[in-house]
């Protein structure tokens, strides 16, 4: 179904990985691209289960935006205890050396597209990598 504001429709193909990053781990992380000419958000790179965090950004283009989502897996301690334990974010890249359309379509197709992807813990918007740094993913996840 396309999103009424921008007119994007999410492809199959989008919660179809999704759902194996979060089910079946198959995935750390995923990242989306809108196609302009389909008129879709679209799978365009995913990263194998040993995937870092640095693979991920690595994977998102400098000059332009993107989706992306991140299986950030991390020990939790309560002072007795501690266990593994995972959390998804949905990561906005909007840098800001991007082109103004780009910018224009993917903040109107954000919130339609979070949707279809049931099991998000946390959102980041980033515009520079020091907003979506590593440390900003361990203090959001705590």
């Amino acid at each position: 179904m396309a999103n009424a504001a921008s007119g994007m429709a999410v492809s199959d193909e989008c919660k179809l990985k999704f759902g194996e990053l979060q089910r079946k781990k198959a995935f750390r992380f995923i990242v989306f691209k809108i196609d302009e000419k389909l008129q879709q958000i679209t799978v365009e790179k995913h990263g194998g289960p040993d995937a870092t965090y640095e693979d991920f950004v690595a994977s998102l283009p400098e000059n332009d935006c993107r989706y992306g989502v991140y299986d950030f897996e991390f020990t939790s301690e309560d002072g007795v205890t501690s266990c593994q334990k995972s959390k998804i974010f949905f990561i906005a890249w909007s840098p800001d050396t991007s082109r103004v359309r780009a910018k224009m379509i993917y903040a109107s197709s954000k919130e339609v597209f979070k949707r279809e992807l049931n099991g998000i813990h946390y959102e980041l918007q980033a515009t520079d990598p020091t907003e979506m740094d590593l440390e900003v993913i361990k203090e959001r996840a705590k």
